[in-house]
Formats: structure tokens, sequence, C-alpha cells
């Protein structure tokens, strides 16, 4: 008797059912901003002072009131020397100022010259080549931020340029999300790990564990605290056990292979014993078996095994899981239209991801070899086109790319 497949899901359906089970973590921590890169922000970041402080100069030049200067050649006192952090007098009538980059603009100034438009004089004045503008080369208080402005908003996961703009208003500690707690491991007889087999030494059918090295880096890149446990062998018992261990302390069991139903996957018989599970069948190329569920009070995800599936999915369904636990209010990756410069005339019914890196030209080219299995091609490529179940491309269609410097980030 044959039984029906199930249909295959939507992608997007698929996300949408798997961010609906991720709430954020409870509690939060403080950490230092030395720390804070990755991190997702627990609080909104809300500026007591204006940035800058006062109108300061951004050029080494003069200060001056531009209404005494009509015309270009105009010779004139220098009153005082402002370097940054000086607090200077207030500008005399008739003079100017000596003032360097960052210094504070004196009372009275409305107008900077840079030095390369004065000429110094032999009696100590100088003189103005130029005939300034009002307010110019003036960085206005609080042109970057205003007192009382929110800076960094609750749910922003936070990198270099955001760490400098928190110590800019004062922070030196953040609240942030928790990490996530995540335990790792693969299945499969199949697989050895590099440096315990030399490849001469290697039985038939066994295969090098990649998916171990690149799932627990992207984990570690997005924030989480990872317990690696290796390689698990296909016995059922065994993988209880490593399950149940995982649940103890984790908020999330990660696993490549074993999710389909074969005699020797055992993931599924053994997270039902511990837990619940669903299988599904995603309508997405590559990386179509994906399994949710729990196993105690830890979330469960299963990934293909075929590295390049492993991969894809990672970035497109765990990557977001993982965020919206940390809180992260942007879960999906800044999509741009680019266009090919390729022939894809093989239409799937399944939602495609293409590897694919730009051009010199400003268009996209396609790795030669689009398997599943074949990890090169996420290593030459620079992202992912997205091309829609039942389409096509033709040289010269705009296309949706997806960089994986969004996606690695």
């Amino acid at each position: 008797m044959n039984v029906p497949r199930a249909p295959l899901r939507p992608l997007d359906d698929a996300l949408a059912a798997l961010l609906a089970q991720a709430s954020p973590l409870p509690g939060t921590e403080t950490v230092g901003i030395f720390d804070a890169d990755g991190r997702v922000l627990a609080e909104d970041l809300v500026s007591p002072l204006q940035v800058p402080p006062q109108d300061n100069s951004s050029m080494d030049g003069y200060a001056v009131r531009s209404a005494e200067i009509a015309d270009e050649g105009v010779p004139l006192a220098i009153s005082q020397r402002i370097p940054a952090g000086a607090s200077p007098q207030p500008l005399q009538p008739g003079t100017a100022a000596r003032i360097f980059t960052g210094a504070p603009v004196p009372a009275g100034a409305d107008a900077i010259v840079m030095q390369e438009e004065t000429e110094a004089m032999a009696d100590g004045r100088v003189r103005i080549q130029q005939v300034p503008s009002h307010g110019q080369w003036i960085r206005r208080s609080g042109e970057d931020i205003m007192r009382g402005a929110t800076v960094l908003a609750r749910g922003e996961r936070l990198g270099p340029a955001a760490q400098g703009l928190a110590a800019s208003i004062g922070r030196d500690r953040l609240q942030v999300a928790p990490r996530p707690r995540v335990a790792l491991f693969s299945t499969g007889d199949e697989l050895v790990m590099p440096g315990e087999v030399t490849p001469a030494a290697m039985k038939p059918g066994a295969i090098y564990n990649s998916n171990r090295f690149f799932l627990r880096s992207l984990l570690l890149r997005l924030g989480c605290v990872v317990q690696d446990l290796g390689i698990v062998p296909d016995r059922r018992d065994a993988t209880v056990e490593a399950l149940r261990s995982a649940c103890a302390n984790n908020d999330l069991i990660l696993t490549s292979g074993g999710v389909s139903v074969g005699e020797e996957d055992h993931i599924k018989p053994a997270v039902q014993e511990l837990g619940s599970l669903d299988l599904w069948q995603i309508a997405m190329k590559p990386g179509k078996p994906f399994a949710y569920g729990h196993v105690g009070n830890a979330h469960f995800i299963g990934l293909p095994g075929n590295p390049v599936s492993s991969f894809v999915t990672f970035l497109l369904l765990v990557r977001p899981f993982l965020l919206k636990l940390q809180g992260a209010t942007r879960l999906a990756p800044q999509a741009v239209q680019l266009p090919a410069h390729f022939d894809w005339p093989r239409a799937d019914k399944r939602r495609e991801f293409l590897r694919a890196r730009r051009d010199a030209q400003g268009g996209l080219e396609l790795f030669p070899n689009q398997s599943s299995g074949v990890l090169t091609s996420t290593v030459w490529a620079d992202g992912l086109i997205d091309v829609p179940a039942g389409h096509t491309i033709a040289r010269g269609d705009q296309v949706r790319f997806l960089p994986l410097a969004e996606l690695l980030a």
C-alpha cells in the first residue's frame, strides 16, 4: 500500500511556524561595551547629552566673524590659540582665533577658515585669502545626537559602530539579552573527525565531518554558548542518551543528519521518546528535510546531513530563530536586486537558493555545480540567489540576492 506523501511546506510558512515557537529568553545580562559585540540590546539607550556637546571646528584653521571679511586678503590679529579640549574666551572683534579640529568654537565666531586658505604674516597676524560663508566648517552642538534622543533601541544587535555610539553618550555597561545555550551534535556512523583518521586510512563510505565545524562557528557568531557533543553513533540508545543529556542545560538542541525516516535515522523515535517532533518537508532546494520539536524544556531542530543543505537551512531558518530567542527586532537579511549574468533554464517545483557571487561588471555569476553536497560552492559564493518555485532565469534578468555578509553577520 502506498502512503501518500505529505505536501511540501512553503519556506515562508515554515519560517513563520518556527518563529511562533521562539519566545525571547527571560532575563538580561550586564556587559561592558568591550564585550557587547554581537549581543542584542535589552534596553533603549537614551542620550543624557548633546553630541557634540558644543559647536566645534571640523578643520584646522582660524575662527572668525564672517561679517568682518567682505573681501579676500583681510589681515587679522590672532587673539588666542584653541586646541581640542580647551575652554576658549569669546572672540574679540577684529581678530581671529587659531583653532584645531575638534576644538570648541569661541563665542562670537561664526565661521572657520581652513589654514590652507590663509597666509601667515611677518608681524604675527594672519591674512584671510578666501571670503568665508556663515557657519562653514562648524559642527553644531547636537548635530549627531540630541539630548533625550534614543540612539539605540531595544532589540538592536550590536556591532562595532553601535559600541562606539553607546560610548559616545557615556555608557560603559549595557543591558543585553542572555546568550542562547545550544547543544550541537552530528549523527552518522560514516562520519570521522579530521586529524583522527588520515585520508589513506579511511574506510570505504567514510567522510569527514564538515558540518560540525561550520555549524559551531555559525552558532558562535550569533552569540550562542555552544556545548559540542561531537558525533553520536547511529544507535537509538546513544541518540536518546545524547538528547537527555543535552536538554538539561540548553535552550536548543541542534543536530545535523538523521532527520529522514530510514531504518538508520534514529532522531525521530529518540526525540519522540523524550518529547515531541514534527518532520517538515520544506519546498526549498537545497534543504528539504527539516525537523522541529521539544526535548524537555529545550527546543529541538534537526538539519539535513548534506553540507550545503545544512548550511543554507541554518542561515534561512535557524539564524532568525536564534535571533528571536535573543529578542532581536531585525531577523531577515537585507536582499538586493542585481542582474543575472547567466541563464538558469531549469525551473524547479521548489524554491531554490543558488550559490552565486558578484562579478566585476556589477552582476552575478553562478557556481557551476549547485549540488547540495558541493561545499566548495559556499566558499566561492558571496551570496544566495532566491529563485521562486517554477521560475527560470535569463541573462539580464533582475534577481533577488541575499549577501552572505548579511547572513553570516
